[in-house]
């Protein structure tokens, strides 16, 4: 009972210590040491409780407090996330600093800001980031142009997309920096990001790349409208795509017979008049003032002459077309279903293909998912065959009416597993603990009923006993009378114990008797 009872206070003592203990939660997590440190060092001079995790790098503080204390460590500049920011020339000596010191300190100060907006990226662990920023030779035409390098530490792996935008978004914090000069590696030694490239057209993604994201987005499209239908993992997709990688500048001049707009128009007109005296030529003839005189024999020619000249502009429409490279020439799709199982009346899973029309409305589904265009020379294919490991990728159906209520989660049986531990330590301190002291007190009451309505026997009388020799009766007389003297000495011993613990009860026992009327 000792160590029952030692054990359950031991218990009970730890399930109240955490209980009554202030909930401790992340403060600040993957710092560095510099940041560690100086967060350890603040929270001690505070005095406020912390606990250290992963080797320095999470720190775990109460709940109630977290919110307060990151303000208050942000105020202090912590943490500062490993680099040095631009805070290297709040207590730097301008006065006494060379040009050279100021453009290493600038050079550190980027480098480190461009770190901690990196780090605030999801899935990125650590960075470092190196800067190129050469310097122009003097009479020299053309500038070196800057270059990047950055490490990343990661958790899982980065998407195209998101190396890209570390990409772009260094490129956009340094001047002169251009996209394609940045190299990305992670902290296996794997290339990310080639700083080597070429600017190209396609926002510096290789035909490749692009291709494997137009495939696998297509392919997860069509997985999850097939899934929807025949189930999960119960259809296998396969889907190519043929991509045109190349630049087509196209202008072509369009003219309107019919838009005509006059633009110029001009008008010519001559007249024109000769006096005819049948080919004599005489004097009289020349002589001023001879026409008149022989107006029957003269004759005249006369002549007119029009000219109009029209200027008409036509239309014309100039367009110009530039298709851009990375056009998807032709999908093939290759779509593989497998069947229906049922059982049997011998419980056996019976394999049973689908229908041609659900296969026709399958094929449907993907046609639309794809964008299919039969001038492009799409293919879709779908096919229905028996998977190999079928049974085993058959859904269990999930049971309808009363057993439905009984699927349980984790934390459903985690729940059960601390009310099954409660009860057991119930039932124990029940039957251990309460119950063996239940049963001393009722037991010590019984004795002092029995004591106070037993009725006094006295012992026989061995002088009147006639005869050396006893009888059964008063040998069993005698032993009963020795067993009751037993039990009231010991019922006396009991009464002076209890008298002896208890004076005060004892004393009013008494009192009581004593004013007690006789009946």
């Amino acid at each position: 009972m000792i160590a029952v009872a030692l054990t359950l206070v031991g218990f009970f003592a730890f399930v109240i210590m955490r209980v009554t203990s202030p909930q401790m939660v992340t403060l600040y997590s993957d710092l560095a040491s510099e940041d560690a440190s100086g967060i350890v060092k603040e929270l001690e001079r505070q005095s406020i409780p912390y606990e250290l995790k992963n080797d320095g790098a999470l720190i775990l503080v109460p709940k109630d407090r977290v919110t307060r204390l990151r303000v208050k460590l942000a105020e202090g500049g912590l943490p500062k996330g490993g680099g040095v920011g631009y805070e290297i020339f709040d207590k730097s000596d301008t006065l006494g600093s060379t040009s050279f010191v100021q453009n290493v300190n600038h050079l550190r100060a980027l480098e480190g800001e461009l770190a901690r907006t990196i780090k605030s990226i999801d899935r990125i662990d650590a960075v470092r980031v190196h800067l190129v920023l050469p310097e122009r030779p003097l009479f020299s035409r053309e500038a070196p142009e800057p270059s990047a390098a950055i490490v990343l530490r990661v958790r899982g792996s980065l998407e195209q997309q998101q190396v890209r935008a570390i990409r772009h978004l260094v490129a956009s914090s340094v001047s002169g920096l251009k996209p394609q000069r940045v190299s990305i590696v992670d902290e296996n030694g794997r290339l990310l990001a080639d700083g080597s490239s070429q600017a190209g057209g396609m926002d510096d993604v290789s035909g490749d790349e692009r291709r494997i994201a137009y495939e696998n987005r297509l392919r997860g499209q069509v997985e999850n409208i097939i899934s929807s239908v025949v189930g999960s993992g119960r259809a296998r997709v396969q889907l190519s795509a043929d991509f045109d990688y190349n630049k087509v500048t196209e202008t072509s001049d369009k003219f309107d017979p019919e838009g005509r707009v006059l633009r110029s128009s001009q008008t010519r007109e001559e007249n024109s008049s000769n006096a005819n005296n049948n080919g004599q030529v005489t004097v009289n003839n020349e002589l001023p003032g001879s026409q008149q005189q022989n107006p029957a024999n003269a004759s005249k020619d006369e002549s007119k002459k029009s000219e109009e000249i029209n200027n008409y502009e036509i239309s014309r429409t100039t367009k110009t077309e530039v298709t851009e490279a990375g056009r998807v020439q032709r999908i093939s799709v290759a779509v593989l279903v497998d069947g229906r199982y049922t059982k049997n009346d011998k419980g056996d899973m019976v394999y049973a293909p689908r229908s041609q029309e659900e296969l026709d409305r399958i094929s449907t589904l993907v046609r639309s998912a794809i964008g299919f265009d039969q001038k492009r020379g799409d293919q879709v294919e779908v096919v229905n065959l028996q998977f190999a490991d079928a049974p085993a990728t058959i859904p269990l159906p999930e049971p309808a009416g009363m057993l439905g209520m009984f699927q349980f989660t984790k934390d459903d049986v985690m729940y059960f597993i601390q009310l099954g531990v409660m009860s057991v330590l119930g039932l124990v301190v029940l039957f251990m603990v309460v119950r063996p002291l239940v049963k001393r007190v009722l037991a010590e009451d019984d004795f002092m009923k029995s004591m106070a309505t037993a009725p006094m026997v006295a012992a026989p009388d061995i002088a009147q006993v006639s005869g050396p020799v006893h009888t059964a009766a008063t040998a069993s007389m005698i032993d009963v009378a020795q067993v009751q003297g037993q039990v009231h000495a010991q019922s006396v011993q009991r009464v002076g114990e209890l008298a002896d613990h208890n004076p005060n009860e004892t004393v009013s026992i008494i009192r009581q008797w004593l004013t007690e009327q006789p009946a």
